[in-house]
């Protein structure tokens, strides 16, 4: 009585792969000390000034969530809470030179996650799934629907 398939589980599959994809990067930036969500904060506010919010917007993450991840990063000397140069009353996230340092080293990790998970793949189908997939999250997958009872959100493209 099972329902037939008419398509491949797109879901499974791009669950699967993305929930094992974050455990690796996960494995190989705990080797120095960073979360995901670190690393993201300190290349985005590495890029410009940036206050926690807009931060925590780019990382998709909640307040709570962003306090914790500055928090940590504070307290490992890679950045700090600092007013900002533009207006007095907001207080910016800057990163120290030992952050930078551990950003560049942080990219050099994600960038090779990301390169393994791609040579697994034959080189002239790499090119194909990226740009389809890029189709896909600019496309018709690119804002969630509406919906009573929302499916947790993925991390925001770019992070």
């Amino acid at each position: 009585m099972t329902p037939t398939r008419s398509e491949p589980d797109l879901s499974f599959l791009l669950d699967h792969t993305s929930h094992v994809l974050r455990t690796r990067m996960a494995a190989a930036l705990a080797e120095i000390g960073l979360t995901a969500r670190m690393h993201c904060v300190l290349v985005h506010a590495l890029a410009e000034e940036r206050t926690q919010i807009q931060l925590a917007e780019l990382g998709d993450m909640d307040k709570t969530t962003m306090v914790v991840t500055v928090d940590a990063l504070e307290q490992a000397g890679l950045a700090e809470r600092r007013p900002s140069r533009a207006d007095r009353r907001a207080r910016i996230i800057a990163v120290t030179e030992e952050g930078a340092r551990v950003a560049v080293r942080s990219q050099e990790i994600v960038d090779r996650v990301h390169q393994e998970a791609l040579a697994s793949i034959p080189a002239d189908e790499r090119e194909v799934l990226l740009r389809a997939l890029d189709r896909l999250a600019t496309g018709h997958l690119a804002e969630p629907v509406e919906h009573s009872q929302p499916a947790r959100r993925a991390r925001q493209r770019g992070n």
